[in-house]
């Protein structure tokens, strides 16, 4: 028994159209790592790379750091030849350097609860060779500062001193950039991202006492050790907890050879969706950044661009920008790199036919070639869900057994809740507009930090970007602002999966943390202050908005309807009111359940119901 657990792989490759697993091993191999296989698999292009187990993980936590490295070693470095042989490069080699990346990938989609590593195996010498092998000498240095800030904050623990501080890195960057008086990262000059990483070093050496690490596998090693804890991490395990996923599933760890959005104006990266989170539309949505990478779109540090014409055009109304001025200042990505376009758009619709469901991608431009680098069963919120559903089935995608199958019994709530009396809108004062990155309306007291946010009874969690750690918060306020960020934003991403309502990239808005203020057009807003946000056009309201209650209607009365036809068991309600006995008959319920032996009955709808004396 003992020898066959010797010979268990513990770590499967993908790359170049073929792969050691397969979508259907996501207890295994988790679902990102089920998924690359799968991509790889069907021809589409995935950077190559490999995935140590789920049982690892519980393997780690059992045995701990030693055993388990020692146990995985032979198969990672032999993996590690793999990418080597399919990229051309080696890694930690300085004059031909392969760079890594390291994510999670629990078997469910848990997005931002773990943690993430790009740009590994880089040091001194490789950005060096980096530089003259790619020509680029500013990309060589800005992935430099990139990974320094990203193994800083995920391996080496350089976090915030305090809830009111910034992140070090991020403190250090915007001071530099106050002194050169610029805005955006990408307005660094080769010198300033020299000079950050040398400011970044001693950051950490003053932090933690020790030097950066500079050998390529001690980073790895300690990257893989990383996420493997963050596996417990607080954060992730409030998420397991709010869902239900049992702590002895493990995550697993992927490994991928880079490639790189952040070399110049023909590089950029993106999150795309096959039909909207929001909604269910079945319309092809999507964000991206020129010359960035993956994770300055979902931090929200950089408001992002829409990736198809339709899309720019209504995210400009909602700003009130000019068309000329979209254009030529904010193109979509159908607009600027059409060939691009056209092949993500083709491999959208393959992947939403291949896994008969709405998909989540992320993708990379290198230099002019797609990459695809996840794709993903996408969160939606509980409309976007019972629509998509009833979408798919009414283009005979998939059955009504299944279409019944994909509806999450606890998101229907999120249909049932009010919704902003029209006649109120008509008067409300707006004050600022957003991007209406989750449906919904929610009204609340202000609160700026998210573990504040059970201060009031009903607040609104207002942010300049929200991160993973504000989960909680995000969890218990009834409605998510932040001032950066697009639609496929940490925010909006997390929203979307709770059924929060959010709005982000409201621009206009001056948050301060340490006043506890928000600004906008120079009238200041408080802690404590009432606000509504209207999620389904992006709309900041001052005060308290009236609301009515909800309808059956439209898909969701199609989807009861057809829950209907398969039931087996007969639904009733308590109501203690005739108000209550209606709504409830209007959203099915065939009787009112007596819950108590003193009664009297009157009639209501042609049905006999129990009172209160």
């Amino acid at each position: 028994m003992e020898l066959l657990e010797e010979a268990k792989t513990r770590v499967y490759r993908f790359g170049n159209k073929s792969a050691d697993g397969n979508s259907e091993m996501k207890n295994l191999l988790g679902g990102k790592g089920a998924n690359l296989a799968e991509m790889s698999a069907i021809g589409i292009p995935v950077p190559p790379g490999f995935t140590i187990t789920t049982e690892v993980c519980t393997d780690y936590n059992l045995l701990g750091e030693e055993a388990v490295l020692s146990m995985i070693k032979e198969e990672v470095e032999a993996s590690i030849v793999n990418i080597e042989r399919l990229m051309g490069t080696k890694f930690g080699d300085k004059n031909n350097p392969l760079l890594v990346s390291v994510r999670s990938g629990a078997r469910v989609s848990m997005p931002g609860m773990m943690d993430t590593v790009l740009n590994l195996g880089i040091n001194d010498e490789v950005v060096l060779g980096l530089a003259i092998k790619t020509k680029n000498e500013h990309f060589a240095w800005d992935s430099y500062r990139r990974f320094i800030q990203m193994y800083g904050g995920v391996v080496l623990g350089m976090k915030p001193a305090s809830k009111e501080d910034i992140d070090p890195f991020e403190e250090i960057m915007e001071s530099l950039k106050e002194k050169r008086g610029i805005h955006l990262d990408t307005e660094f000059s080769i010198q300033d991202l020299k000079d950050l990483v040398y400011d970044f070093k001693d950051a950490v050496k003053k932090q933690t006492g020790h030097d950066f690490p500079i050998n390529p596998w001690d980073q790895l090693w300690g990257a893989i050790i990383a996420v493997f804890n963050s596996w417990n991490g607080n954060r992730a395990i409030y998420y397991r907890n709010m869902h239900g996923y049992p702590e002895d599933w493990g995550t697993a760890v992927n490994v991928q050879a880079m490639v790189y959005g952040n070399m110049g104006d023909n590089s950029g990266t993106g999150v795309c969706f096959t039909r909207d989170a929001g909604t269910g539309e079945n319309v092809f949505n999507g964000e991206y950044l020129i010359n960035a990478q993956g994770e300055d779109v979902v931090a929200g540090v950089r408001t992002p661009q829409q990736i198809t014409r339709l899309g720019s055009k209504r995210w400009a109304t909602l700003a009130k920008i000019e068309e000329q001025d979209r254009f030529e200042n904010y193109p979509s990505l159908e607009e600027l790199m059409p060939f691009i376009y056209k092949e993500l758009d083709a491999y959208q619709q393959k992947l939403e036919g291949h896994y008969r469901d709405m998909q989540d991608m992320e993708f990379t431009i290198q230099d002019g070639k797609l990459w695809i680098l996840q794709t993903r069963t996408g969160k939606r919120t509980g409309a976007a869900m019972v629509k998509i559903a009833i979408d798919l089935l009414k283009e005979n995608k998939i059955d009504e057994a299944e279409a019944l199958l994909r509806i999450e019994p606890n998101k229907l709530d999120e249909l049932l809740h009010p919704i902003f009396d029209p006649d109120a809108l008509k008067t409300a004062h707006i004050i600022a507009q957003g991007l209406p990155a989750s449906p919904g309306a929610a009204t609340g007291k202000i609160v700026f930090f998210a573990d504040e946010a059970n201060k009031f009874k009903t607040s609104i969690l207002v942010r300049i970007e929200t991160s993973p750690e504000d989960l909680e918060g995000m969890n218990i306020a009834k409605g998510i602002l932040t001032a950066r960020g697009g639609m496929t934003s940490h925010a909006a991403v997390v929203a979307r999966g709770m059924g929060k309502c959010c709005i982000s990239g409201a621009g206009a808005l001056k948050i301060n943390y340490k006043k506890r203020t928000l600004t906008v057009d120079g009238h200041e807003y408080h802690e404590g202050d009432w606000i509504s946000l209207n999620g389904s056009t992006g709309n900041i309201i001052e005060g308290k908005v009236n609301t009515i209650e909800p309808k059956l209607t439209g898909e969701f009365a199609e989807i009861m309807k057809l829950s209907d036809k398969y039931s087996v068991m007969k639904v009733r309600t308590n109501a203690d009111t005739p108000k209550d006995a209606r709504v409830a008959r209007s959203f099915g319920a065939q009787g009112i359940g007596l819950t108590r032996t003193e009664h009297m009955f009157f009639e209501v709808d042609r049905i006999k119901v129990p009172c209160e004396k």
